[in-house]
């Protein structure tokens, strides 16, 4: 296998348009999904309850958008760790002068720390993310980071079942560096042992929103090894993180879509009836404690 090898010639323009399209309804379907379920939870009648539902809707969505982009992150890693170990396995034992030389030197001496600083890396795509591609402003602080641990395990599950459909690569290390951080999170030195129930309890709900992550990107990937859109012949991660690229920039049209048509409805509701009382006007205004 060659390095080229991780890039699909055949995986044209027109196609990558179906494949975002595909990811577009993906990521849809599971906010139809979010709707739905919120609606059986709560199934009451008259304008508090569309409220409650309206809210829980908003911030579940966000917290699945969230989702998405701490899964992009932690697959850009794994997947980083993977292409380089395979480099370095292609010219090990060879002389190489330059970067490449250097980049073989690094990882034969000091390679749990070049893995370390690409965790940190990938730590800093993820709040890059967060702040200025798609902002998510609904979730606070300490909930975006449950989100961000919830991505670590969804990642530590993928890379189980790669190892077990018989993927070449080996993911050993990248899962006990994500376990690290995973256990690390839990448990710290100033932590007491109701916060560590606390932050259990707050991963264990969220696990719906988990599950639903892994089936649609399982969905999609499934889809694009079938189509022939990722290469069956390369790693899996490889197509696998390529999936997770779609399925954010679909994540990402959507968002942004969503605060576009909120702001233009917004600005017609200002400039319709301003005798309204303001009670009714806050009651249109479904995306107000989310801005």
């Amino acid at each position: 296998m060659t390095i080229e090898a991780y890039i699909n010639p055949d995986f044209t323009w027109p196609k990558k348009l179906i494949f975002f399209l595909v990811a577009l309804i993906a990521i849809v379907i599971g906010n139809l999904l979010i709707l739905a379920w919120n609606r059986i939870a709560e199934p009451g009648k008259g304008r508090g309850a569309e409220r409650r539902r309206k809210d829980n809707y908003y911030r579940m969505s966000e917290y699945f958008y969230e989702l998405i982009i701490s899964a992009t992150s932690v697959m850009s890693f794994a997947c980083a760790y993977v292409v380089l170990n395979h480099v370095y396995s292609l010219y090990h034992g060879s002389y190489q002068a330059g970067l490449l030389g250097t980049f073989l030197y690094a990882w034969e001496n000091w390679k749990d720390f070049v893995l370390l600083l690409m965790i940190c890396l990938s730590c800093v795509l993820n709040t890059l993310l967060d702040k200025f591609l798609i902002p998510i402003k609904g979730l606070s602080r300490d909930q975006i980071a449950s989100v961000r641990m919830l991505g670590m395990f969804y990642a530590i599950v993928v890379l189980l079942y790669l190892n077990v459909i018989g993927d070449e690569s080996e993911y050993s290390p990248v899962m006990m560096y994500y376990l690290g951080l995973m256990v690390g999170r839990f448990v710290y030195f100033d932590a007491s042992f109701m916060d560590f129930l606390a932050c259990m309890k707050r991963t264990i709900v969220r696990t719906p929103l988990l599950l639903l992550g892994l089936a649609i990107s399982g969905g999609m990937s499934f889809f694009g090894f079938t189509a022939g859109y990722l290469l069956e012949r390369n790693y899996y991660i490889v197509g696998v993180f390529y999936t997770h690229v779609f399925l954010l920039a679909a994540v990402f049209v959507l968002h942004h879509g969503r605060q576009i048509y909120h702001l233009i409805r917004k600005k017609k509701s200002g400039n319709g009836d301003r005798h309204r009382g303001r009670d009714e006007y806050d009651e249109s205004d479904e995306y107000a404690d989310f801005d």
